[in-house]
């Protein structure tokens, strides 16, 4: 079913000033840290199976899968940059998980740990206890090693563990009805299937998603701290849900692992559930950073328009970057470009908001608005934090990192795409393309032919594009989009160029009306970047900030390089402390300084705002 698929890891090189920072800060920095505080942690000793009652450290339910994500990360960078040394402490740590599997196939640490002390709690507790999420994170992490290092022995150990897991769940004979609380195996099976053939990993893949919703009670029967069935997506069959409202993470992990499965089988109906959900999330669910989870309390999707920006919101970067990833597997399949949109507003914005520009500093929420009140409220949650007791967030980015190639361009036999237009090179075989140019904080990009042949290359013509200009080697030419994308169709020689000018002005976006804490509020956008307000550059706090509506807006690079927007404003002056008053304030026209939300507390604490009141 799928008509594109990314280009390969090692064909893409970034180079622009956005993304490439980021991926070379995760092979240098990143990943290292992450590792260094799954040793700290006991995260890797869990594998030697060696804990006793009343050590430190004892395994925990969810430790499996951070390590799994480091290891996959690990081997993406290796692939990027080979590194002997670290290639090394690769194999070892590989080693040492394939020495925790047990005869039959388990792979689990924590639980096996509970054996060993005389508690038995394999497959006892499917809701909570995280078995089969680990188990998907642990085969994402040796499929990854497969197919980037042609290492083998991670995956065997994953397909000895996939045969167990076969041979307990399902519905034929001898078999046991189960689904995971945390979807993630889903997906892994499918990337297990693709890396080996074996179709016993797509049956079981369909399996946990079909048989969601099949019994409403089962989790129910376990001793699992589940808030409610919906939470866990096990209320009804996936193909019957028309809103998403689940645990965000657990919400898009299952989207993706549906998607792949829809892709695979040629399932219209699971694929239809995709589309229907992707639109609920994007249409009523989606705060303006792509960022998705709307309650600080349960992490999860509420109801339509509830997009709150401060304490009682969320945005997980896990979430976020789950949202990404499932847009990238609908993109592959459909081609629609409605998918590249969303993809590329949450990369820009919501997906890297959570990671430090140092690459080891971390947000697990990522909020829209942080002020006084917030702070107290959140004692000490407007800081970056280099590690977090539940590390989910910090790993997922060791691993998403060095991928940020992978959502540049889509390929198939005889068509190149441009997906998002940053700086950087694909090299495929008769078909070396690079673009050249700032985007998206400049209108204008190049894109520079470097091999002969005849090929057709497509460049997407974003929904936010005013309007949209190319020349062809030094020449103006008409390219109507077809399907929301440009094809140039020729045989190209080396050193062919086209520029592209989009129309990507600062614009200020409004809420819809049922947004209610954004009504009279304005967030600026250029293109696909939010901009958010701190108090670094700007007169006053934040808070006491208006816009000016019909400002102009003048681009400009800060002193530290950060690209910014200034317009005009107003700040606010109420002289007091009652906490009511009849006094009337002063409004002091002012300039406003605004830079990329992503890029948001990387200059010491402070606070921080999306949505500004607008004065007419």
């Amino acid at each position: 079913m799928n008509k594109f698929h990314s280009a390969p890891l090692t064909a893409v090189k970034l180079a622009d000033k956005f993304f490439a920072p980021g991926q070379q800060q995760s092979f240098s920095v990143t990943i290292p840290s992450a590792l260094a505080k799954c040793e700290e942690t006991g995260r890797i000793e869990a594998f030697k199976l060696s804990w006793k009652e009343g050590a430190p450290n004892r395994p925990h339910i969810f430790w499996d899968s951070d390590v799994a994500k480091v290891l996959e990360g690990m081997a993406y960078s290796l692939a990027l940059k080979p590194d002997a040394e670290a290639e090394k402490v690769y194999d070892d740590l590989v080693d040492l998980i394939a020495s925790s599997q047990q005869p039959d196939g388990y792979l689990n640490s924590a639980i096996t740990t509970d054996k060993q002390q005389g508690v038995d709690n394999r497959w006892k507790n499917l809701g909570s206890n995280h078995e089969l999420y680990c188990a998907g994170h642990l085969m994402e992490a040796a499929v990854a090693g497969f197919e980037a290092l042609g290492k083998r022995k991670l995956l065997d150990v994953m397909c000895r563990y996939a045969d167990y897991i076969d041979s307990v769940f399902g519905y034929g004979d001898g078999k046991r009805y189960g689904i995971p609380g945390h979807p993630e195996i889903e997906l892994a099976l499918v990337k297990l299937y693709r890396a080996t053939g074996n179709e016993k990993y797509l049956r079981l893949s369909k399996y946990f998603i079909d048989a969601r919703g099949d019994d409403p009670e089962f989790f129910y029967r376990e001793v699992t701290r589940a808030t409610s069935l919906s939470y866990l997506i096990a209320d009804m069959p996936v193909r019957e849900q028309q809103e998403v409202y689940a645990h965000a993470v657990r919400a898009l992990y299952l989207l993706c692992g549906m998607a792949d499965v829809a892709a695979e089988t040629d399932d219209e109906p699971l694929l239809a559930a995709c589309r229907r959900l992707f639109r609920n999330i994007v249409d009523k669910r989606m705060y303006i950073t792509g960022g998705v989870g709307t309650s600080f309390d349960t992490e999860r999707f509420t109801v339509d328009y509830d997009l709150p920006n401060d304490t009682r919101g969320y945005s997980e970067s896990c979430a976020n970057m789950a949202l990404a990833l499932f847009c990238r597997r609908m993109l592959d399949i459909t081609g629609e470009k409605e998918y590249a949109d969303v993809m590329e507003r949450v990369l820009y914005n919501g997906a890297l908001s959570g990671i430090d520009r140092h690459g080891d500093r971390f947000f697990y929420p990522n909020y829209l608005e942080v002020n006084d009140n917030f702070v107290q409220y959140h004692a000490g949650r407007k800081i970056r934090q280099p590690w977090f007791n539940c590390s989910c967030c910090p790993t997922s980015y060791s691993r998403f990192l060095p991928q940020l190639g992978l959502f540049m361009w889509s390929v198939n036999d005889d068509l190149v795409r441009l997906e998002i237009p940053a700086a950087g090179k694909l090299a495929l075989p008769g078909r070396t393309v690079e673009v050249c140019g700032n985007y998206p904080f400049d209108d204008k990009f190049t894109v520079k032919i470097g091999s002969c042949g005849k090929f057709k290359l497509a460049i997407r013509i974003p929904g936010f594009a005013k309007s949209v200009s190319f020349m062809l080697n030094g020449e103006m030419i008409n390219m109507p989009a077809v399907d929301g994308y440009a094809v140039f169709d020729r045989q190209w020689c080396e050193g062919d160029e086209i520029i592209c000018n989009l129309g990507m002005p600062f614009e200020f976006i409004r809420s819809h009306r049922k947004v209610t804490m954004n009504r009279g509020k304005v967030a600026v956008m250029r293109g696909p970047v939010v901009y958010c307000c701190e108090n670094t550059d700007n007169p006053g706090d934040v808070s006491s900030l208006f816009a000016a509506a019909g400002s102009k807006f003048i681009a400009k690079e800060l002193p530290d390089g950060y690209p910014a927007a200034e317009f005009d404003g107003f700040m606010e002056k109420l002289d007091g402390e009652e906490l009511y008053t009849n006094k009337v304030p002063e409004y002091v026209p002012c300039r406003i300084t605004a830079i990329p939300y992503a890029l948001w507390q990387n200059r010491g604490e402070t606070n921080m705002n999306v949505w500004l009141p607008e004065m007419l």
